[in-house]
């Protein structure tokens, strides 16, 4: 059994994995050697989940000093996940969850689709208004070139889901409680804002003889990297609201159908965002691009795929890691991959028992196209090097996807 970390073969900046690197496809390992080998790194390191990704590793955490990488990010930027604990049990569900699916996708946009003009929720909370007036009145001060006619559509999108490996579930937890849990990003804008900013770095001069392009960096005192930081503040920023808008229209739900609920303070945390942060008594810009901060205390939420549930965990402050753990369970196969080898009937029969699509639209995410969550849990809670504990363990009885 291997013991967790081990250094990445051939990297030249500190690579230390929490993946077998036997086990890891080729294509990302050398992504990863790639990233090691940029002048600015200061360490990498690598999570359970790892999978290619666009640009830079799914499932790494990069440590520069005085630069930053879009893609290390990646275009989803702020992408995240919310969970929030109630008060009800299985006993409180009826038999048939179809109907309650079918109200939560009434009101929540899902794939491309978006709210007309603003998510009704906002004219009820007054809270949650004012932080998207404050946000959207911002909008106007982004730097990236040709998004001020996205304002409206971004506006509209504040609250959907998107499509993908983003879901909104209804899972219960070890305890009997029911939980509710939303995965999802900065949608089209943090898409756009992130491709403007990245091609803005490939013709940037330092950047023309990296090994990668994608890979092409903003240099701290410029002001490429400060517009960068600064629209890529506001995407986390828009991401954060969209989860909140989502997890308050779907509580509206909830309580129509089951007006004793109480709901319990949520957990938070984004696991595509870019913090400063101190290691080894050296100042880094950190990007975690499919992970999460597991900082001494942190709450976190790692989900499975659609089936396979998710874990609640409490950070360790392992500073081996700079403080990270894995996103979810990351994919073992591509999209079309899935797509080629499976089945709708196989995707029915992964998905029994659970309310949820089951057509050709949502194959590519069937459970058997991501790794085992389990095992992705164990190499980051044993070990001599463990990066959380488990709070709890939830299992999917509802979900929602694009």
């Amino acid at each position: 059994m291997t013991t967790f970390p081990v250094a990445l073969p051939g990297a030249q900046a500190s690579t230390l994995m929490w993946a077998d690197p036997a086990h890891v496809e080729h294509a990302a390992l050398e992504q990863l050697r790639n990233i090691s080998r940029l002048p600015w790194v200061h360490g990498v390191r690598v999570m359970p989940d790892v999978h290619l990704g666009k640009g830079a590793t799914v499932g790494s955490v990069i440590a520069m000093r005085d630069a930053v990488s879009p893609a290390a990010v990646g275009v989803d930027i702020g992408c995240g996940m919310t969970g929030v604990r109630t008060n009800l049990t299985a006993a409180d569900l009826p038999d048939d969850l179809g109907p309650l699916r079918a109200a939560i996708e009434t009101v929540l946009p899902v794939g491309w689709n978006a709210h007309d003009g603003r998510a009704p929720v906002l004219a009820r909370d007054a809270g949650l208004g004012a932080r998207f007036d404050g946000l959207m009145g911002r909008f106007g001060q982004l730097r990236a070139p040709k998004v001020a006619d996205r304002a409206g559509r971004a506006a509209a999108q504040c609250g959907s889901l998107g499509s993908g490996n983003h879901f909104a579930e209804v899972c219960q937890g070890g305890d009997g409680h029911l939980w509710l849990l939303l995965h999802s990003g900065s949608r089209n804008i943090g898409k756009e804002l992130a491709e403007r900013h990245i091609a803005t770095a490939k013709t940037l001069e330092h950047n023309l003889g990296l090994p990668d392009r994608d890979l092409a960096v903003f240099l701290a005192g410029t002001g490429e990297m400060a517009a960068y930081l600064h629209d890529l503040y506001w995407a986390q920023e828009y991401a954060l609201l969209n989860r909140e808008v989502m997890m308050a229209t779907i509580r509206e739900v909830v309580a129509q159908h089951f007006p004793h609920v109480v709901f319990d303070e949520p957990v938070r945390c984004h696991h595509n965002y870019v913090s400063e942060e101190t290691y080894e008594g050296v100042d880094v810009v950190v990007t975690r691009k499919g992970a999460i901060r597991a900082g001494a205390g942190d709450l976190g939420l790692i989900p499975g795929s659609m089936g396979t549930g998710s874990y609640v965990v409490k950070g360790l402050g392992n500073p081996e890691s700079f403080t990270s753990a894995s996103h979810g369970a990351g994919r073992r196969m591509s999209r079309n991959a899935a797509k080629r080898q499976f089945s709708i009937e196989d995707l029915r029969a992964q998905t029994a028992g659970i309310e949820c699509r089951k057509d050709a639209g949502v194959i590519d995410e069937i459970p058997a196209a991501y790794k085992d969550l389990e095992s992705v849990i164990a190499a980051q809670t044993s070990g001599p090097s463990p990066l959380v504990e488990v709070v709890a363990r939830l299992t999917t009885l509802l979900c929602v996807k694009g």
